[in-house]
């Protein structure tokens, strides 16, 4: 948490992307507060996409490459003591990326942002934090490409 001087270093896109609440009996409404946050994160990406237009190829090529790698083997396995994502959910959204970087299918950012997964443990599971960063930088390359 912040302490009143604010966060070190200029806001970013990245910061209201990865920002969480507790929730609280009587609190505000998460939908509401999701899309809120939603917006605010558009206006810092075109914010950041004007101060730093190039990079572009490189974003899309780390996103690439990562998909290139077999089924089961995009990223850390979880653990036993604790769960991941079901690797085969999260194997499936990574397909649809690439169709829509590559094929130029139909994929949002929204469908990235809403994407959810069942819990696994072990070597059938995913562990969260990567598969969570290699999102964020699929919606970068994607909102970067005009793909809203």
């Amino acid at each position: 948490m912040w302490d009143a001087g604010g966060p070190p270093g200029p806001l970013t896109s990245w910061h209201v992307r990865t920002v969480g609440f507790d929730l609280r009996r009587g609190g505000y409404d998460i939908a509401e507060v999701d899309t809120a946050l939603d917006r605010i994160e558009d206006a810092f990406v075109s914010r950041e996409e004007a101060a730093a237009p190039e990079g572009l190829r490189e974003a899309e090529d780390a996103v690439l490459a990562r998909l290139e790698r077999e089924d089961g083997h995009r990223f850390p396995a979880a653990s036993w003591t604790r769960a991941g994502y079901r690797a085969e959910e999260v194997d499936e959204l990574c397909r649809r990326v690439r169709e829509h970087l590559v094929l130029g299918r139909d994929l949002t950012v929204d469908d990235i942002r809403t994407a959810v997964f069942r819990p696994r443990r072990g070597a059938r599971g995913y562990r969260e934090a990567p598969v969570d960063a290699y999102l964020d930088r699929v919606v970068d390359v994607m909102r970067r490409r005009g793909s809203l």
